[in-house]
């Protein structure tokens, strides 16, 4: 899944980024409010880290333009101030979740994870399809209770396509979560990695739907 973290403390937004990166997600980093307001307007992101006290623009402003520009993802907000006012300012803005500074990478990364089971209709860290499961919580997956070694990236695609089973993905819908703004989409990566799970799997689970995309669905 495709992170934007925006925090001006450059420590404290490397630190993140590394975390985050080291979970499984794809991270993209701005370092002022400007330059976030404008990357989450533009770009498909799972979901935010957004700081409240950012230069050029802050974090609240930030977020409402996104509100009003229809920008739906889910915001994980932190703040230095641990006041309770500002955290209803942030919750009035459109925030999802609320950090206050000093706190545990753990944290933020429990929560961020919370927030994206539930932007995708899931309050669960477990999915199946037939005898495929996956746990978003611990990165394990498995085939009739036998451990599945995936790369980050494969992982990262099939959990996508467990968090939508069902619907059709296109193949620029997973590029777009996967991999940076500046990647090349006329790669055939995707088809690559659809072909390396398949034969992981073992299992029948992923269906191409030719021109459109991919399925998940139960074998048979």
């Amino acid at each position: 899944m495709r992170l934007l973290v925006v925090e001006d403390d450059p420590d404290l937004n490397r630190q993140l980024t590394a975390a985050l990166t080291d979970a499984g997600y794809v991270v993209d980093r701005a370092f002022d409010g400007e330059e976030g307001h404008h990357l989450g307007d533009t770009e498909p992101y799972d979901a935010v880290i957004l700081d409240i006290g950012l230069p050029k623009m802050d974090g609240i402003s930030v977020l409402e333009s996104w509100r009003r520009n229809g920008r739906t993802m889910p915001v994980l907000m932190l703040t230095a101030r641990d006041r309770w006012s500002d955290k209803v300012q942030g919750f009035d803005a459109g925030a999802d979740d609320y950090v206050a500074k000093p706190f545990h990478l753990e944290e933020v990364l429990a929560r961020l994870r919370a927030l994206l089971r539930r932007a995708v209709g899931h309050a669960k860290s477990e999915f199946e399809c037939g005898p495929v499961r996956l746990d978003s919580r611990t990165g394990r997956v498995t085939v009739n209770g036998n451990p599945v070694k995936l790369t980050s990236h494969e992982y990262r695609l099939l959990a996508y396509l467990m968090h939508h089973n069902g619907r059709v993905v296109s193949r620029t819908e997973l590029v777009e979560h996967l991999y940076d703004q500046d990647f090349d989409r006329d790669s055939n990566t995707i088809e690559v990695f659809v072909g390396r799970i398949r034969k992981k799997l073992g299992v029948d689970i992923i269906q191409t739907v030719r021109g459109l995309g991919y399925m998940l669905a139960p074998p048979g």
